[in-house]
């Protein structure tokens, strides 16, 4: 393993600001996985911390394949991360709507410039990433409709759902998109939680990018068990939406099965505790994401369903 600085800036009053990186195996750039963008991303960071331990070992072994160069960068914005800000501290910029990136540009467009001119080249990419609502989900993989990236790749990782994501007009400035502008084929993982610990899901994650190494020849590892993955458009989840805004009070999970007039959730006043809505599953279905914030607003999509047939 060799720990390598990816990207930095000189700091005038405080520590540089450092993206590191470590390595496994050299030979060709065939797989980078990315972990935070933003600073609540915790169990993103955990996954990495955990695979970054995981491949160490493989490669004392020596199971990482001859021929092959696997990085992994845990954290784009170890700033964030220290004061548990999502976006940028100062100007409060996503760098995950900043790729490619302009060297000459804010900062955080430079951390963009600076970690996309390391990682373009890599055959395959893969992201450790979050979503832009709080809730939990079902762990999947997901990639854009267009571009390199492919539904028979993704079943490589072998979880239960891969969700083909149509492309939409922000999407052009997210390192998933411009990586396949470069021609890298590239997938995004979302594990169970964002800004809290789930070391189960943790571990599916980390055996996911196990299996796609696995499958393409980049590592030894074999796994018996044989799994099947659904294919989904988000498009085609349905989505339950609130009508008041208040308390969130969930009812079920994600990941759990409910039958068409199931209760979802209730939405509790906040000064009198009166029910003010709720909301009920309108199939049968599987909860693929709940909102888990203690508040909602109304007019929000706090659930989506995959109908069962």
């Amino acid at each position: 393993m060799k720990k390598k600085t990816i990207y930095e800036i000189k700091g005038l009053y405080r520590d540089t600001f450092r993206v590191t990186g470590y390595e496994f195996g050299e030979g060709k750039e065939s797989l980078c996985i990315v972990g935070t963008m933003r600073g609540n991303e915790v169990q993103q960071l955990y996954c990495c911390s955990k695979l970054v331990k995981k491949l160490k070992q493989l490669e004392e072994e020596g199971r990482i394949i001859e021929g092959h160069k696997i990085l992994v960068i845990p954290s784009c914005n170890p700033y964030s991360m220290n004061i548990q800000k999502r976006f940028w501290p100062i100007d409060n910029t996503d760098i995950n709507r900043m790729f490619p990136g302009y060297d000459q540009g804010e900062t955080t467009q430079r951390i963009a410039a600076g970690v996309f001119e390391a990682i373009k080249d890599y055959e395959y990419g893969i992201q450790f990433t979050s979503f832009y609502m709080p809730g939990n989900f079902i762990p999947h993989v997901r990639f854009m409709d267009e571009g390199f990236s492919d539904v028979e790749t993704a079943r490589l990782f072998g979880l239960p759902y891969i969700v083909k994501r149509v492309v939409r007009p922000y999407d052009t400035a997210t390192l998933n998109y411009n990586w396949q502008v470069w021609d890298t084929k590239t997938y995004s993982l979302y594990s169970s939680t964002t800004a809290s610990i789930d070391p189960r899901s943790a571990g599916q994650i980390v055996l996911s990018v196990l299996r796609f190494c696995s499958g393409l020849g980049f590592v030894k590892y074999h796994d018996s068990a044989i799994r099947t993955s659904e294919v989904i458009v988000d498009t085609d989840m349905i989505n339950v939406q609130t009508a008041k805004s208040g308390i969130f009070e969930s009812l079920v999970q994600a990941g759990d099965t409910v039958e068409e007039g199931t209760p979802l959730a209730n939405i509790i006043n906040s000064y009198d505790g009166e029910i003010l809505e709720t909301l009920y599953a309108p199939v049968t279905a599987r909860v693929f994401f709940l909102h888990n914030e203690p508040l909602t607003y109304a007019n929000t999509n706090v659930c989506k369903l995959i109908e069962i047939q």
